[in-house]
């Protein structure tokens, strides 16, 4: 396992304390988990995402992330409808371990409201507690 200083937390993503990423993207925010935890999960098996359509409040499950160590839930840092969902990953959940904040990415989120997240730095310093 990587040591929290060779973690990539990049700065212009917000985070939250149950190591979910958001990036806003044309209205929309790109959902993901972030490199520690897939470093802390191992090498992901499978990942079980909600259908277009679904909507969430802030906080709820929306899927689960199953690696060689555990089953993990997600949760949405933000209420808001599910407008697209990851396909790739059903093939290759390992995308998650090799480009979590890129080709790895989760959801798609129609937000309503603002999420509450924590800068990179805010999100790293809860890591070293």
């Amino acid at each position: 396992m990587k040591q929290i200083a060779d973690l990539n937390i990049p700065e212009e993503l917000g985070y939250t304390a149950e190591h979910i990423w958001a990036r806003p993207d044309n209205g929309d925010l790109i959902i993901g988990i972030s490199d520690f935890a897939q470093d802390q999960l191992g090498e992901v098996l499978f990942v079980d995402l909600p259908e277009t359509g679904s909507t969430f409040d802030a906080g709820d499950e929306f899927g689960t992330i199953e690696s060689l160590k555990s089953v993990s839930s997600l949760y949405t840092p933000v209420s808001g409808e599910i407008v697209e969902v990851n396909a790739v990953l059903a093939d290759r959940p390992s995308l998650v371990n090799g480009d979590c904040y890129g080709k790895g990415w989760l959801v798609r989120i129609r937000p309503q409201g603002a999420p509450t997240l924590l800068s990179a730095a805010a999100y790293l310093s809860g890591l070293k507690n």
